[in-house]
Order: C-alpha cells, then structure tokens, then sequence
C-alpha cells in the first residue's frame, strides 16, 4: 500500500503530473517531423506581408504617420504564421521567418513610402509602384530607409524566428530526441 505523504504547510501543491515518462517512441518523433510543411509555412508567410503591409498602409494613411516599429508587429505576426502552418521542429523555419521577416520589412517600407507619395501627387499607391525606375532606388535607400528602420528589421527577424517553431509538450520533446537519436544512428 502507498504512503500517504504529509501535507507540508510551505509546500505548495503540485498541479503538473507524476514525472513519469509517457509512453513515446520513435514513431511519435517521425510523425512530427512528417507534419511539418516548408511549404505552407512559407505561403503563411508570404500571404502576412502582403496583409500586414495593407494594414500599415492603411495605418499611415489614416494617422498622416509613419510607424518604423510596425515592422516588430510583422515579425511577430510572421513568427506565428510560420509556427501554426508549417508545423516547424527544425531549424529551416526560424531560417524562414527571419528571412521573412527582413524580405517583409523592406517590401512594407517600399509599399507605405510609395502611399505617402502617392497621397504627395495625388495618385494611386500602384501606379506610384508601377512607375519606379532604376533611378528611382537610390533615392529611396538614401533618404527613406533610416539605420532605425534597419534595427526594427533585425529585431523583427529575431522575433520570428523565436516564434516560428513549434511549442511542443515534453512528451513530444523526447518523441522527437528518439526520432533524432535513431535517424542519427546513435540508437
């Protein structure tokens, strides 16, 4: 018969299991890494930007502001978008969001500049896009991109790419150790 343990009054009460581990074995870990999806996780992706670009457009232009740290939000937003479509336990979606991240943050900074001066000349923000030459670059890397909208665009990197895996239980954490200790051949 198990003993009863006493009630310490400064102990506080235990709400997670026994310690025990689950039953989990190298099966589990193979059907993780086979519900991952490089593919979905990039249209995640790229289906954010071009979201989230709209939205800080939209922003802008209602405010008469631009927002440098809106770029955060979108690593944070791509960070999440990676994780839940791509189902990530590797490290080819950190990769992916951070790369994401940095593609998005320059696209976002390209598309509200083109609103702001398309709002100048009285036009559409496409048609302003549409009529940019190659001379039209320079100009927009030397007076609209700051060193503040480079450091929002390496935080929002590294934002994402935290985010972009996938959280996984203890059991399935040691699911997948086996699956890599037996794909390795160190089983």
């Amino acid at each position: 018969m198990k003993q009863a343990t006493p009630n310490l009054p400064l102990r506080l009460r235990k709400k997670h299991g026994s310690g025990e581990r689950r039953d989990v074995g190298v099966a589990d870990g193979a059907r993780l890494v086979d519900a991952q999806s490089f593919g979905y996780a990039l249209f995640a992706g790229l289906i954010t930007i071009v979201v989230f670009s709209a939205l800080w457009v939209a922003l802008s232009s209602l405010s008469n502001r631009v927002f440098p740290w809106m770029t955060v939000l979108q690593g944070a937003m791509l960070g999440f978008a990676v994780r839940r479509a791509g189902r990530g336990v590797d490290w080819r979606f950190p990769i992916l969001a951070a790369a994401l991240a940095l593609l998005g943050a320059l696209l976002a900074n390209i598309v509200v500049a083109a609103s702001y001066t398309a709002e100048i000349f009285d036009t559409g923000t496409l048609q302003v896009l549409r009529a940019v030459t190659s001379m039209t670059w320079p100009v927009f890397f030397k007076e609209v991109l700051t060193a503040a909208d480079g450091f929002y665009a390496v935080l929002a990197a590294g934002l994402a790419a935290f985010l972009a895996n996938r959280q996984l239980t203890r059991s399935q954490y040691y699911a997948l150790r086996l699956w890599r200790a037996k794909s390795d051949g160190h089983h």
